[in-house]
């Protein structure tokens, strides 16, 4: 049964506080305004060997005004819920644009001026977006886990790892839980109100192996990914937990045994669980137009995929179809509508290996000739100014392509990648490494034993190029992260990216035990 937004968000003075704000924009000659409230509550728990290590409980509750005024951006923030503190909220934000059009001047870029390739850009254009009335929008969970009492919550992850400590070799357990619970009320001058509700949750555990007669030690944590579910996802929906809890630590003491990879050149079959990182970072924020463009440099770096090749860049082979989705149900990007009211949608970034498209807020969009945002514009509280941020961003399946096992069994010499770790990458999202959780050795197409230090290393191109096989429907996953960083100040947002097994060619894989002791 579909939720409905919480009273007690909807029982705030919400429209009230947003016609006193965008009148006073109006009033002092804003082009536009939005106004924007938000309630955010984020808790966590952490257990260490079954015993409680910490937990938090915070809510984040306020709202913020951003105006274009003469051309150029002005924003504010306020937690004071009264008529008169949300209309002076709003000329804050107003004179905060006006002081910015005397700065931009004083440094020689009038604000009429066209975009510089250097990120320097003029005046402030919207791109066109229909008036959304009076919707509502509710994300698709079965149970709110801020209803569940927190000793079921505790004990469910105590109980999980007292399971993996009784098993031999498992000599630590940590455990963690994060739950949000995040509702957003929107109305802009042009007319669009939207009141939107999400939920989502990540569950993890780490089993630990030490070897006292070596001091060597190595971890396994599940693959379960964050998602936009509720707590059904903890109790059968969706996961199932008995069964990876009860593999782990056969697979731990298997890790364990196993012997350091020999570096060279392998085929690699990848599942969902290390591909869904390697997306993220190699084709979900090179494809964010704002780093394409060069605007978004500070944190992270810009992008080789710059604007003047959509449409020319071969990203990988013709196997290869990437979208950006802001609607997946579950996913954890997913919304009805983003922070600049912008109806949200699916779209093709990859398309038989070539690029066709970006990831956009409004401003983007008209400043590049695109009709219309595709809904890309995010803020992670209401003290921040909504940015360009990651929609789900997708390798599709092949309709009739080979499941886990059968692309396993096409490679003679290979590696069998399974869960994410570390990485690494340049600035321009291009020279990159990426380890995992756990490395199966293939030999005639079967899997011989588990391998250890391994690394594999490419550009993102060649990596992408090398594709030779896309898994079928059946393979697909969606993973993903709470993690994701951007922006200064630092903003984080919720990410997903769905995947296939796939299978690569002739992929460079390094020994990081060797490489870290050169």
């Amino acid at each position: 049964m579909p939720h409905s937004i919480d009273e007690a968000f909807t029982a705030l003075p919400l429209r009230a506080l947003a016609d006193a704000a965008l009148a006073r924009a109006r009033a002092l000659g804003a082009e536009h305004a939005d106004f924007r409230f938000e309630r955010v509550r984020s808790a966590a728990w952490r257990l260490r060997d079954g015993k409680p290590a910490g937990s938090s409980d915070t809510t984040d509750l306020g709202y913020a005004v951003r105006v274009v005024h003469g051309g150029t951006w002005g924003f504010a923030s306020g937690v004071d819920l009264t008529l008169d503190a949300a209309a002076k909220v709003a000329s804050q934000a107003v004179a905060m644009a006006r002081l910015s059009a005397q700065v931009i001047k004083a440094a020689g870029s009038d604000v009429g001026a066209p975009p510089t390739p250097f990120g320097q850009w003029g005046r402030v254009e919207l791109a066109d977006e229909p008036v959304h009335a009076e919707r509502t929008w509710v994300s698709s969970y079965e149970i709110d886990p801020f209803t569940v009492p927190d000793e079921h919550k505790t004990g469910l992850l105590a109980d999980w790892s007292a399971r993996l400590l009784a098993a031999d070799g498992v000599d630590h357990v940590d455990a963690s839980l994060m739950t949000v619970h995040e509702n957003k009320f929107y109305a802009d001058t042009a007319g669009t109100v939207t009141t939107q509700q999400r939920v989502r949750l990540h569950p993890q555990l780490t089993a630990v192996s030490v070897d006292d007669s070596t001091g060597e030690f190595d971890s396994m944590r599940t693959l379960a990914p964050p998602v936009g579910r509720g707590w059904e996802y903890l109790t059968g929906t969706g996961w199932d937990w008995d069964a990876e809890l009860e593999q782990i630590p056969e697979l731990l003491a298997e890790k364990m045994r196993a012997p350091s990879v020999e570096p060279g050149v392998y085929d690699l079959v990848v599942d969902p669980s290390n591909l869904w990182l390697t997306i993220h970072e190699s084709i979900g924020h090179a494809t964010e137009l704002d780093r394409a463009l060069g605007y978004e440099a500070a944190y992270a770096g810009t992008s080789f995929a710059t604007f003047d090749r959509l449409g020319k860049l071969r990203y990988g082979s013709e196997l290869m179809n990437v979208t950006g989705d802001r609607t997946a149900e579950h996913g954890l990007a997913t919304i009805g509508y983003d922070d600049e009211g912008v109806e949200t949608q699916s779209w093709d970034l990859v398309r038989n290996g070539t690029l066709v498209g970006y990831q956009l807020d409004r401003r983007i969009a008209r400043l590049t000739g695109f009709e219309r945002s595709n809904g890309c514009a995010y803020a992670d509280s209401p003290a921040h100014v909504p940015v360009q941020r990651m929609a789900n961003v997708s390798l599709r399946p092949d309709p009739a392509g080979l499941s886990t096992e059968d692309l396993i069994g096409s490679v003679d010499r290979g590696i069998y990648v399974v869960g994410d770790r570390s990485w690494s990458i340049d600035m321009q999202r291009y020279n990159f490494q990426f380890t995992g959780q756990r490395f199966f050795r293939i030999e005639n197409g079967r899997i011989t034993g588990q391998l250890r230090d391994v690394a594999y290393q490419a550009t993102t191109t060649d990596f992408w190029g090398s594709m030779v096989a896309v898994g079928g429907p059946g393979t697909y996953v969606l993973g993903g992260a709470f993690n994701c960083g951007k922006a200064q100040p630092g903003q984080v947002a919720s990410v997903s990216h769905g995947c296939p097994s796939a299978l690569f060619k002739g992929v460079n894989i390094l020994n990081t035990t060797q490489e870290a002791g050169r």
